[in-house]
This record gives structure tokens, C-alpha cells and sequence, in this order.
């Protein structure tokens, strides 16, 4: 009797061979539990530090200037071996489109695809930068995918706070367009406000504290509408922070049972915990939530 392959359950897996060769190379490329496991995510690891550290040189032109022949030796040996490497990955999965479609698939070919489009198409050859991105590749070979929970956390985090970000947002939306409708009025054209949209870029520039200089207020009332925009901003940065952190919080004390929108009868306080039987805030009996009514 075959026994079935537990990463065959889920649909997104490419699949884990039962036997032979592939087995084998499966084990030593997609397992770092072994010997040659580790050997071979340790030689994976110096290689995309090595073409990385190729690519930024090659952008420095004093450098390029003087070595960009080797550069150019170096760049087809690491893809061609990026390139077997990724041959041999789909080569010794069971489901090699499952593994082609995912995340880590997609970025290998990224990584692969700008050297081999720039060969054969010489319009492209300005993506060659993006061969950059094969440092997330170190994502899977450091094991960094043990910390997917806590990116998992950070996306359910700003998940449940996106309405609260949209109300912010719309009120810096707000804020920039008056304070920038404002300045273009007390400036005008003759200060460098020469446009609405001109002063609205000025206005978000000023309320991130990013100050580039371009434009700025000549007019005393100028200044001063300069100087609340920027009290403003210095207090408006942590707005998302906080929200975001107070997600967190609430979803590491309470973390497999989301509050729901369940309101107390007698004292109107609301954010119950599914389970409750009684308010938190006055001890008077909650109402059957939906779920409990719904069973």
C-alpha cells in the first residue's frame, strides 16, 4: 500500500517525490536537514551574494569601465548555474507548474530572466538591474520562512486596521489640499506657487518633514502656515504607527478569537469577544451573537 504524501494535501505544494533520483536531488535542494542539504544551501547563498556584489559594481561606471568584461564572464557563469539550478528544481518536484506558479518559483526565473531576454532581445537589456532581486532568494535559504507567522500577523494587523488608514488618509488628503489651496493664495506665482497642485506637492512635502527646498514661503503669514504644517506633520507620522501597533496588541492577547460588533444593551459599549455571556464593562447579559444564532 502506497502511502499518500503529506505535501500533496495542499494544492499549492509542488509535491515531494517517494523514490529514486528525484528523491534524492529533491532532498538535497529543497531539505537543508542533510549533510549535502547544507552544503548545497551554503554554496546557494555565497553564489547570490557573489552575483549581487556583481550587478552593483557593474552599475558604479569607473569600475565597469575597467572590468566589465569580467563582469560579463561572471554574469553568464552565475546564470548559468542559477539556471540549472532551477532546471533541477522543477525537475525533482512532482508538480513542477505548482512550483513554477509559486512565490519562490516566480522570483527564481525573475532572477533569471533579464541576462537570457537582454541575449536574445537587446531593447531589454536595461532590466538587467533587476537581477537584484535574487537576494529574496536568501529568504528561502536562510529559513527566514519560520518568521511567515509574524509576516502573517503584519498583514491581518493592517488588514483590520485599513479603514481606520483610509480615515487618516483622507483627512492628510484633506489637510494637504487646504493648507496648499491656502498657500497658493498668500504665496501666488510670484513666490513659486504657481499652481494649486504646486502647492498641494509643497504642502505634502512639508507635512512629511521631508523639506526639500524647492519652493518655500516668502510672506510672514507664509511662514507661519509653514510652521503649523510642520507642528502638523511632526505629530501626524505617528498616526499609522499607532494604529497598526494597537492591531498587534489586541491580536496577541487575543489571538484566535476577534472581537465582533456585539453591543451592550445597557451601557452601549461594544468590541465583545465572540464567547461572552456577559459585558466587560457593566457585567449586564450580551445579546446571542450572530455565530450563536446562525448554529
Amino acid at each position: 500500500m502506497v502511502t499518500a504524501n503529506p505535501s500533496d494535501s495542499d494544492p499549492q505544494s509542488p509535491g515531494r517525490p517517494q523514490q529514486g533520483w528525484r528523491l534524492a536531488l529533491y532532498t538535497i535542494i529543497f531539505e537543508a536537514d542533510t549533510r549535502a542539504g547544507r552544503w548545497f544551501d551554503l554554496a546557494l547563498v555565497w553564489l547570490i551574494l557573489l552575483s549581487v556584489a556583481v550587478v552593483v559594481l557593474d552599475s558604479m561606471a569607473a569600475v565597469h569601465a575597467q572590468y566589465h568584461e569580467w563582469f560579463d564572464v561572471l554574469e553568464w557563469v552565475f546564470t548559468a548555474l542559477f539556471t540549472i539550478e532551477y532546471v533541477a528544481r522543477l525537475a525533482c518536484v512532482r508538480h513542477p507548474w505548482r512550483y513554477a506558479r509559486s512565490f519562490y518559483g516566480v522570483i527564481d526565473l525573475i532572477a533569471l530572466l533579464p541576462t537570457w531576454l537582454g541575449l536574445l532581445v537587446p531593447g531589454v537589456h536595461v532590466l538587467i538591474d533587476v537581477r537584484v532581486l535574487r537576494l529574496m532568494r536568501l529568504f528561502r535559504v536562510l529559513k527566514l520562512t519560520a518568521y511567515v507567522a509574524e509576516f502573517g500577523a503584519l498583514g491581518r494587523a493592517l488588514q483590520a486596521s485599513r479603514r481606520k488608514i483610509l480615515v487618516f488618509l483622507s483627512f492628510v488628503m484633506l489637510v494637504v489640499l487646504v493648507m496648499g489651496t491656502l498657500m497658493y493664495v498668500v504665496e501666488g506665482p510670484e513666490h513659486g506657487f504657481t499652481s494649486i497642485p504646486v502647492a498641494v506637492y509643497w504642502a505634502i512635502t512639508t507635512l512629511t518633514t521631508v523639506g526639500f527646498g524647492d519652493i518655500t514661503p516668502k510672506t510672514d503669514l507664509g511662514r507661519l502656515i509653514a510652521s503649523m504644517m510642520m507642528l502638523l506633520g511632526w505629530g501626524t507620522l505617528a498616526v499609522p504607527t499607532g494604529i497598526v501597533s494597537a492591531e498587534f496588541t489586541a491580536q496577541r492577547f487575543n489571538p484566535n478569537h476577534p472581537p465582533t460588533t456585539r453591543t451592550c444593551a445597557e451601557c452601549l459599549s461594544e468590541g465583545h469577544l465572540p464567547q461572552a455571556r456577559f459585558c466587560r464593562e457593566c457585567g449586564a447579559r450580551l445579546p446571542p451573537s450572530q455565530r450563536d444564532s446562525i448554529g
